[in-house]
């Protein structure tokens, strides 16, 4: 499967949604996507993964080091992992939280939460 990649801007956000497969062979997309953003100047960004149907190891070091670019210059990422039905939640919400790393992640319900101005992210 392919990884589609676009982004929106929603007030002083820059959402990036993601859709497919989020492994080796496609991770350096979103790497890509999240060092231009930052190069172009924004610091908040959303990485909306509500569409991501499969996260690997690989996948998961791009959304840490995206986590720790914003963080080094002063910027700020959440992830939107929403419940698709099941008691424990999307394939990626369950991937972070197997591997200990979801505790790092402001995550949301959708991207409309994740960038508003009075966004509460959900508990971990």
């Amino acid at each position: 499967m392919t990884l589609k990649v676009d982004e929106a801007v929603q007030g002083a956000w820059t959402v990036v949604r993601i859709e497919g497969e989020l492994d080796l062979a496609t991770s350096s997309l979103v790497r890509e996507k999240v060092h231009e953003a930052v190069a172009a100047g924004r610091r908040e960004l959303v990485l909306d993964l509500s569409n991501v149907l499969f996260v690997d190891s690989s996948g998961v070091g791009v959304l840490i080091a995206a986590r720790r670019l914003l963080r080094s210059c002063g910027g700020r990422l959440r992830l939107v992992l929403p419940a698709r039905g099941a008691v424990d939640g999307s394939h990626v919400n369950r991937v972070l939280a197997a591997l200990g790393v979801r505790r790092l992640f402001d995550v949301y319900a959708d991207a409309d939460a994740a960038a508003g101005d009075e966004a509460r992210p959900l508990s971990a």
